[in-house]
């Protein structure tokens, strides 16, 4: 199992390309079992989640070819409705993205209940609970979901989330394109990964108002066609750079980055102490004076995001005084902190509080990465540590990040991967 030497100590200075979102992808090539025609996604990042929903995505019919340009070419006009197993499902919650379009272009569907990280339940009713709006039947038995459309199909209908989830939102937008009639999403998630949905989905002939609001009207079409469409870039990696670059006292251009896309995240990295200014090919983020505690809680879109919680929390480590994160989305999602306590990190943890005292430096540890955000926070923390920090288990990292190793050395860091 591949794992990284960090040495800490490095600034990281230069410039860095962001890939396609990750949080874009995984919908979008759900959302070609929608069409008999094909779909052509451009700035598909190659990360093992990727991998994973195309190899579910085999498992129907569909084919997936990769050509130039980081261009995926999907074509479900053979496409099978057949049961989605669990020995792939298991592996990424987000496989639960094929049951609206199944059920939406066959009637029926058949979906293992989903796997994916460890940070908490991650229920699924509000999925369920959208497609049962929209004249579903659902049901659960032995693992599986089975859902059917009775009759001549979904039929439109009022969607009310009880909590803007982005799963469920697209749920319930990749079920109504194909419904008969008009269906509105009410209290929808307002993410741009969302909004990159629907111009897809309305690339492909949807009807669709309302993305990046919290109501969206859809009128159902008959059929979808052929179209093209272009990722948005990847916040959450942006992001991530972004708080390497704080961490370090470092300069850094996140190329392809949009600072509107980031929300709250870039006022808080402020308050920390970096300064964030668009460019012409992105975002600069640069540190040179002190690090300031704050405090931050996790919300829905456009406040601070779930997915950047752990990375934060390396920032606030070493942070003078101390700060307060609150994580409102997922109940589990602190299993980073005892691994940034191996580096010395100082955090209390009270439910879904954690305080965070700034130490005056890291040392080296041998660390283990336990998901996606939390093997990212360990990197960080590994390059202000002193001596060499073995981090473990990166395939967590390989699931979400195109060669950040690579990325980052060439930014300055001192970082190897050793295979075994």
């Amino acid at each position: 199992m591949d794992r990284l030497v960090i040495r800490g100590g490095k600034r990281i200075e230069g410039s860095v390309q962001v890939c396609g979102a990750k949080n874009a992808a995984l919908p979008q090539i759900a959302a070609s079992l929608l069409s008999a025609e094909r779909l052509e996604l451009t700035n598909v990042p190659e990360v093992s989640d990727v991998d994973t929903m195309l190899a579910l995505m085999r498992e129907f019919g569909v084919t997936a070819t990769r050509g130039p340009g980081r261009m995926l070419v999907l074509d479900a006009s053979a496409a099978r409705n057949t049961q989605a197993p669990y020995d792939i499902v298991r592996r990424m919650r987000a496989s639960i993205l094929v049951l609206a379009p199944l059920l939406a272009r066959f009637g029926s569907a058949r979906v293992s209940m989903p796997g994916g990280c460890a940070i908490g339940a991650r229920p699924i009713d509000l999925h369920l609970k959208a497609l049962d709006a929209l004249g579903a039947e659902v049901s659960m038995e032995g693992g599986y979901i089975n859902a059917r459309a009775n009759g001549d199909g979904l039929r439109g209908g009022r969607v009310v989330l009880s909590s803007p989830s982005v799963g469920a939102t697209e749920t319930a937008l990749m079920a109504a394109v194909l419904a008969r009639g008009e269906s509105e999403i009410l209290n929808a998630s307002r993410d741009p990964e969302i909004c990159d949905l629907a111009l897809c989905l309305t690339a492909m002939g949807a009807r669709i108002e309302g993305a990046g609001t919290h109501r969206m009207l859809i009128q159902g079409v008959n059929a979808l066609h052929q179209a093209r469409h272009e990722l948005i870039t990847d916040r959450i990696e942006a992001g991530t750079y972004a708080i390497a670059a704080a961490i370090t006292g470092g300069n850094l251009e996140i190329l392809g980055a949009h600072l509107e896309h980031l929300g709250s995240v870039g006022a808080v990295l402020e308050s920390a102490g970096a300064q964030l200014w668009p460019t012409d090919r992105g975002l600069m983020v640069v540190r040179s004076g002190p690090l300031q505690a704050i405090d931050v809680s996790t919300e829905p879109y456009p406040g601070f995001p779930t997915d950047l919680q752990a990375q934060f929390m390396a920032l606030m480590t070493i942070a003078p005084g101390a700060s307060v994160i609150r994580e409102t989305v997922f109940e589990s999602r602190f299993m980073h902190v005892p691994e940034l306590g191996r580096l010395g990190a100082n955090i209390s943890l009270q439910g879904s509080t954690a305080l965070v005292r700034g130490v005056e430096r890291l040392h080296a540890a041998e660390v283990m990465a336990t998901d996606l955000r939390a093997s990212v926070c360990l990197v960080l923390a590994a390059l202000v540590a002193d001596g060499a920090t073995t981090v473990h288990r990166i395939y967590h990292l390989d699931r979400g990040y195109e060669s950040l190793d690579r990325k980052l050395v060439q930014c300055g860091a001192d970082i190897q991967r050793v295979a075994g």
